[in-house]
């Protein structure tokens, strides 16, 4: 029997019925997994968190290019106060 590596929930995998790479999710805790070996089976939680990483740079990405659009606005509003 294998355990989920996230909650240690027993998960009924076939050696036989599985491939290295497969993606299997936990029943219990829903965690994606990964077959990183079949005889026996070991699986790999796949982090959700690389994703959270991403997203949180775009967002900063996205933030400091509306400042960027801001700064460019006062410029131009304090190019046509002066004339």
């Amino acid at each position: 029997m294998i355990r989920c590596p996230e909650c240690s929930t027993e998960i009924d995998v076939d050696e036989d019925e599985v491939e290295e790479g497969e993606i299997l999710s936990c029943p219990e805790c829903e965690s994606e997994l990964e077959v990183s070996q079949t005889h026996p089976v070991h699986l790999n939680l796949i982090s959700d968190d690389l994703d959270d990483e991403d997203d949180d740079e775009e967002e900063e990405a996205a933030e400091n290019g509306d400042l960027l659009k801001e700064d460019e606005e006062d410029e131009e509003e304090e190019e046509e106060d002066e004339e």
